[in-house]
């Protein structure tokens, strides 16, 4: 989700063709994303700790599906591009938890690692997350400061660089640290006082 993903290719051009209806611009661009989305769905797996109940490629693949049937996609950039996946990402991962989740009778899901969202959103060996609880964390910040909210779901669940959240977002690089900072302090408070499910 970055400028090295896809060898540097520049999507933008297909995005706009895509974005004016042509078909054939979507069968272009998505194998030049298809291997950084995968990486993305690989590292929200590991964190989420599905136990396997979900590859990377299915959820890839649901997203792709989402993607292709959107009828009224306006992309002006990569960057945008992969904010609509982040938010789409975000969903299936959502659903698919919440599904587990009725599956086992309500059962809880495994523990929020406060460290692997917070500090190192990537860290090796870090508990497995709980989807769900981030995702009520997010809309109670979504209540509170919405761009804040948004910021938190390009970075965690996008994987975008803060200089391409500031693109998406139209403000400095400056600005998106800030926030990302008091957005994280806000999340952990919250995840920490959030009783067990």
């Amino acid at each position: 989700m970055n400028a090295r993903a896809g060898g540097e290719t520049d999507i933008t051009p297909l995005l706009m063709e895509w974005s004016q209806g042509n078909r054939g611009a979507l069968d272009r661009v998505l194998p030049i994303v298809y291997c950084e989305l995968r990486r993305i769905a690989t590292l929200q797996l590991r964190k989420e700790g599905n136990g396997g109940a979900l590859d990377p490629t299915e959820l890839v693949h649901a997203l792709f599906v989402q993607l292709v049937n959107q009828r009224h996609a306006t992309w002006s950039n990569r960057a945008q591009f992969f904010a609509t996946a982040a938010q789409m990402m975000r969903r299936i991962l959502v659903d698919h938890a919440r599904t587990r989740q009725a599956a086992k009778r309500g059962g809880p899901d495994a523990t929020v690692s406060l460290t692997a969202l917070v500090i190192q959103p990537t860290s090796r060996g870090s508990a497995p997350l709980d989807v769900i609880a981030i995702d009520d964390a997010l809309t109670r910040l979504a209540a509170r400061d919405a761009g804040q909210a948004r910021i938190v779901e390009l970075r965690f669940f996008g994987g975008l660089s803060v200089d391409e959240v500031a693109h998406v977002m139209g403000v400095s690089a400056r600005t998106i640290k800030r926030e990302w900072r008091m957005a994280r302090a806000w999340l952990l408070r919250e995840l920490r006082s959030a009783p067990p499910r």
